[in-house]
């Protein structure tokens, strides 16, 4: 955290801009990219975060990062960092001053009445001030600087783990997915790790946290053992296609997570979303049709694309 960083963005002056985003919002974004600054005054929290701070949707805290630039406030320094080398790294312009660390200035002349351990150093005048009180630093190098750039409430797996993919959360998101797709067998097959580097390639360069490759490549791996593997299974490792039986309606389950799904399929979102719609509402709305049986039946083939399996007959 930079101290000179937020204080410059509590007091910089935010221009208005026709047609733009409200200035209160701007300075939201601002004062957050400077609480996560380092000494450089170089911030790069990951989007969740930003998001998560000042409670906007992604697509309006992109606007308004894209309208600092603009202003000329902050600059993509075109560094990335996270595990993935996807996050950005954005430079405050305008901070005056760095942080330092209290030092210690040699007497120029020797004194004979010092006798102390002390002798022959004088502290410099921001020691002084800070005498009574004591703030614990953190040098430049240290591994910790920089820390509040991470994600909150990170897995025990997460912290320590060299890769974005955790086990955990992928098994969670095929599960709901799909019930009947045998996790084990999946990722212990020889050719998951062959898919997993395409899925890497496929999406170099996109700005995508780590639960979000997780999510997306559940849907991957799922559509990976439907369409090219699923012939070359062992029996009784999963169900047979043949098996799925017909449902009247889906399960409140299935709404809850095909309706996030859709939400975020880009095809469905552009056709029913509302524009400045978020995620969360256009969600919501999709939930609730999809209690439809005529309704569901009706975006049948957008659930298939998203991981469902099976057939719905719709209402009689």
């Amino acid at each position: 955290m930079s101290l000179d960083a937020s204080k410059w963005a509590w007091e910089v002056r935010i221009p208005v801009k026709k047609g733009g985003a409200l200035k209160p919002l701007k300075k939201l974004v601002l004062l957050s990219l400077a609480d996560r600054a380092c000494e450089q005054h170089c911030a790069y929290p990951s989007m969740t975060r930003l998001v998560e701070d000042t409670e906007m949707d992604r697509k309006t805290v992109l606007k308004i990062i894209d309208e600092l630039i603009e202003d000329g406030l902050i600059i993509d320094t075109g560094e990335r960092k996270g595990k993935t080398r996807q996050v950005k790294v954005y430079q405050l312009v305008g901070v005056n001053g760095r942080e330092t660390v209290p030092t210690m200035a040699p007497l120029k002349a020797e004194n004979t009445d010092l006798k102390s351990t002390n002798s022959g150093t004088v502290p410099t005048m921001e020691q002084y001030q800070q005498f009574h009180e004591r703030v614990p630093t953190i040098p430049s190098k240290s591994p910790n600087v920089g820390t509040r750039n991470l994600s909150k409430n990170l897995s025990i797996e997460s912290k320590y783990k060299k890769d974005w993919l955790c086990f955990k959360k992928l098994r969670e998101e095929m599960f709901l997915a799909d019930d009947s797709i045998d996790f084990e067998f999946v990722t212990k097959s020889r050719w998951a790790e062959r898919e997993k580097r395409a899925f890497e390639i496929y999406n170099a360069g996109k700005n995508l946290c780590d639960d979000l490759m997780n999510y997306y490549f559940a849907d991957w791996l799922i559509q990976a053992y439907r369409t090219k593997y699923a012939n070359h299974q062992e029996t009784g490792h999963t169900k047979r296609a043949g098996q799925n039986t017909e449902i009247n309606s889906l399960s409140e389950k299935q709404i809850f997570t095909f309706a996030s799904k859709l939400a975020h399929h880009p095809e469905f979102s552009g056709k029913f979303g509302e524009p400045g719609e978020s995620y969360e509402k256009l969600a919501a709305r999709i939930a609730i049709k999809l209690e439809n049986p005529n309704t569901a039946k009706k975006w049948e083939p957008y659930l298939k694309q998203v991981g469902f399996t099976g057939n719905l007959r719709g209402a009689a």
